[in-house]
């Protein structure tokens, strides 16, 4: 995908978002810096792309830990200001591990702190285009994007890939309105004038009627079929469990599983299955899909 010269986007798949680094004429803005047992790998990445230019704003499309997770190995690193959005503050300020979904999910990041905040209506001068801030909620309620109508380019976070849209948190922790803020973000991009996505995972792509087509279908099943949001969301959050671990003893798995309380609430919620048959669900559908491998007893990340 071609995108202007001052864009780069460094593609890290899924344990870690998109880190999007953006030159303003001899230094750079950096959006999303990945999980944090990534952090290494992301200075590493960065001091290359950099190539001795300073790095001076870190921004976050959202909170969440693969986002954020690398921010205060970057903040040391470069000393860089770092602007969150406007909802997440509270949250980061108390560092409320319940409310970043941290310890509700397993997951960790190391404290940061933030020089501002953004929200939606803001325009940000970066690499020579005015990018307008706009909401985003469904997938975390206070996620940003950022749209460059001059280049014709969204920075999407988790609110629109190629192939469909992040979790809807939401609805899986029983809240109403998480299908309503993602339909209302899908049709406010559905609006724009867009050549090139730049997601917060996989690559930049074109053709965003068809992405659109397939994230608009998708939403209508989940609305139709809760049950089908959890069962993805559960097999979505083991996956991310087995990146993060390399591998889980099959016989630990229903106390791993115990210990995550979102599985335990989101099955109770929707799916209302024992312990033991809930691991031998995700294993059966993660196996079928390619999405971990069995050996020797240990559920390992393929």
């Amino acid at each position: 995908m071609n995108l202007p010269s001052q864009i780069r986007v460094l593609e890290r798949g899924w344990l870690s978002s998109n880190n999007i680094l953006i030159d303003d004429g001899g230094a750079c803005t950096l959006i999303d810096s990945g999980y944090h047992v990534h952090a290494e790998q992301t200075l590493l990445l960065l001091q290359h792309a950099l190539n001795g230019r300073p790095l001076t704003r870190l921004i976050n499309t959202h909170c969440h830990s693969d986002h954020m997770g690398g921010n205060a190995a970057v903040q040391r690193a470069h000393g860089c200001r770092t602007s969150v959005p406007v909802g997440e503050a509270p949250a980061i300020l108390a560092w409320d591990e319940q409310a970043m979904m941290l310890s509700y999910t397993g997951q960790n990041a190391e404290r940061f702190g933030f020089d501002d905040t953004i929200a939606p209506g803001d325009r940000l001068q970066l690499g020579g285009l005015e990018w307008e801030v706009m909401a985003a909620p469904g997938h975390d309620r206070h996620a940003l994007m950022f749209y460059a109508l001059a280049a014709r380019i969204l920075i999407s976070g988790d609110a629109l890939w190629e192939n469909g849209f992040g979790l809807i948190f939401q609805e899986l922790f029983g809240q109403p309105g998480g299908f309503a803020d993602t339909r209302a973000t899908l049709e406010a991009i559905s609006r724009l004038q867009i050549d090139t996505v730049i997601p917060g995972h996989g690559a930049p792509f074109g053709k965003v009627d068809r992405s659109l087509a397939t994230a608009f279908q998708r939403l209508d099943a989940y609305e139709r079929e809760p049950a089908k949001l959890a069962r993805h969301a559960l097999k979505v959050m083991l996956s991310f469990s087995l990146m993060i671990h390399g591998r889980i003893a099959l016989a630990e798995l229903p106390q791993f599983l115990a210990d995550r309380a979102i599985y335990g609430h989101v099955n109770l919620r929707f799916l209302r299955l024992s312990d033991g048959e809930l691991s031998e669900y995700l294993v059966r559908d993660l196996e079928r899909a390619g999405a971990l491998k069995l050996e020797d007893g240990w559920l390992v990340a393929a």
